[in-house]
């Protein structure tokens, strides 16, 4: 294997770091049924980070080539993301190209190229390890798990997971689930884990592992909250036209859990009330390609929205 080199993208101080984030980084070439896009920022922890900053100081931790612009590392900076967690390794970025159908809600994948990230051995930065908020995105469960490892009880652990990691790595991935607060999974990977059909039950069954909480994505129909006392319906923000779907499901949980930090609150209602807001924030990232809206967004325009939102779901 070829001699690689590792550093971090340097950043200006910034204040202490409320909300780790650790996932993928990568380039993008999306096509919809009008629009294709080349090489356009994308990535988990790209989505999560830009969604959290609007809320929190967050930290990004993820792996990048040498190729990877530098007009995203700039982006970054605009949204106030912290970068020491980046690694930039000799190398090609991740790279993904997909296609989406014509009613945008399925979409096949036409290339996958993991490049720098097929060695991807995520390590945070000391500021990072005593954050309050954490969110491990879909990566590989022992990758996870090294994570957990290093950071200092934190107050709220967000887990995402997907089919492959069910089929190739179940152990680990019930390990891991085991320590965190929150899992979010999608209908189709709670039933494939669980042996469940019912989403009650595979919720049910998934506390049973350890999470207090386990949030179910409904993609367009929004996202079902389990607790030990209840279920909680957050729907999605109704839209016109959606121009791309990719990573609304990382923006919903970087917006959810910088919208949780932000309160400093950790209770059944502080997690609802968090939910809208990344709701709210998935429905703006939709609205263009990559994060070409979130970057254009401002917290007014959001509350703005989260106002007509709970307008919406209120019960005369």
């Amino acid at each position: 294997m070829a001699k690689t080199t590792r550093k971090t993208a340097p950043v200006s101080n910034h204040p202490p770091v409320e909300l780790a984030i650790v996932g993928s980084v990568g380039l993008d070439t999306i096509e919809t049924p009008v629009t294709l896009k080349e090489r356009v920022l994308g990535g988990s922890a790209s989505y999560a980070c830009a969604a959290a900053s609007f809320f929190t100081q967050v930290g990004m931790v993820g792996v990048v080539g040498t190729d990877f612009p530098k007009r995203y590392l700039n982006l970054y900076r605009q949204f106030g993301i912290d970068t020491d967690g980046l690694q930039i390794q000799k190398g090609k970025t991740f790279f993904w190209s997909g296609v989406y159908e014509q009613n945008m809600d399925h979409r096949s994948t036409r290339i996958t190229e993991l490049n720098v990230f097929a060695d991807f051995c995520p390590e945070l930065p000391p500021a990072y390890r005593t954050a309050q908020y954490l969110f491990l995105a879909n990566i590989s469960p022992d990758l996870q798990l090294h994570v957990l490892s290093q950071v200092k009880r934190p107050r709220f652990i967000l887990l995402d997971t997907m089919d492959l990691w069910i089929n190739v790595a179940k152990e680990s991935l019930l390990k891991v689930i085991g320590k965190v607060t929150m899992l979010t999974l999608n209908e189709h990977e709670a039933r494939h884990l669980t042996g469940e059909h019912s989403l009650v039950k595979a919720a049910k069954a998934l506390l049973m592992l350890g999470p207090k909480y386990i949030c179910i994505k409904k993609g367009e129909h929004g996202s079902i909250l389990f607790t030990r006392k209840g279920i909680y319906l957050t729907p999605a923000f109704p839209l016109e036209v959606v121009h791309d779907p990719t990573g609304a499901g990382d923006t919903f949980a970087g917006g959810f859990l910088g919208a949780l930090a932000r309160s400093g609150l950790v209770s059944e209602s502080a997690i609802r009330k968090a939910m809208t807001y990344g709701s709210i924030i998935a429905s703006f990232g939709v609205e263009a390609f990559s994060l070409d809206r979130l970057k254009k967004l401002s917290l007014p325009e959001i509350e703005t929205r989260a106002r007509l939102f709970r307008k919406m779901g209120s019960v005369l």
